[in-house]
């Protein structure tokens, strides 16, 4: 496995942990571990869930490795850019739900990736931003995209221009994240979410996730078209009849995944 990012396993979550010192930069190892990381999730199906996060406790992701791109030339970078942007969608379309605990700076490249996560509950003591307008460049692993899609195009825009950094409580009030927990108990907090999002029917998790992907930025007519045609898949399936039965006999259900 990869050398700057580790899995590891606690009951049915997966965790993929960027361990890059000194900051946690993304590049094109990281970029390939988290890769690797989460298809070797995706096949091992007593996994339920994932988490996404940083080694130690400041930073989550600082951003991506500048020094990198500016050895690697033009060409080279937009290779990398666009290999980034599969990932993220790779992790929106992942089976699992996938949750980011940000557990301190989460820069450029970092922020983007948390925001290909399902959901993130960031420390108290985080900082989230796209600094990327100070370098005279723009987001390309999709914070100008997924920014405004969480935020509201005015809020995006006022952090995307400015590059300025906002602190947890901020990124909370804006919803750009879900929520904040106190830096000792982020890791356990994060754990339990992502049990709880893995408990769920895994078709039906995997169903909502395509159709919101699918669905968000098309008219609302197709958009319920995506909608039916999920609900009818899921509805047909064995999971469903488990899950209707054991709502009418009062009895939690037990998820085949069929």
């Amino acid at each position: 496995m990869s050398d700057v990012v580790r899995l590891e396993r606690q009951g049915m979550v997966g965790w993929l942990i960027v361990d890059h010192p000194p900051a946690n930069a993304l590049n094109g190892a990281v970029l390939a571990g988290l890769r690797e990381g989460l298809r070797a999730f995706e096949s091992d199906l007593a996994l339920t869930a994932a988490v996404v996060t940083g080694s130690g406790d400041r930073f989550f992701v600082a951003g991506a490795d500048i020094k990198e791109f500016v050895s690697d030339g033009p060409d080279a970078t937009r290779d990398k850019i666009a290999d980034g942007q599969r990932l993220t969608l790779e992790m929106e379309r992942s089976r699992l739900p996938l949750v980011a605990a940000v557990n301190g700076f989460a820069l450029g490249g970092g922020l983007e990736l948390a925001m290909a996560c399902d959901l993130r509950i960031a420390s108290r003591t985080a900082r989230l931003g796209q600094p990327e307008i100070l370098l005279g460049i723009i987001p390309g692993w999709g914070g100008t995209q997924r920014l405004p899609r969480l935020v509201g195009r005015g809020r995006a825009l006022e952090l995307l221009l400015s590059g300025d950094q906002i602190e947890a409580e901020r990124a909370l009030a804006l919803g750009l994240v879900n929520r904040v927990a106190d830096p000792e108990t982020l890791r356990g907090d994060a754990q339990t979410l992502a049990e709880r999002l893995g408990g769920m029917a895994p078709l039906a998790v995997a169903a909502i996730k395509r159709a919101v992907a699918d669905g968000l930025d098309r008219p609302l007519p197709a958009a319920l078209e995506v909608e039916l045609s999920e609900f009818d898949a899921t509805f047909r399936s064995s999971d469903a009849q488990e899950g209707i039965g054991a709502f009418l006999e009062k009895r939690r259900p037990s998820w085949s995944g069929r």
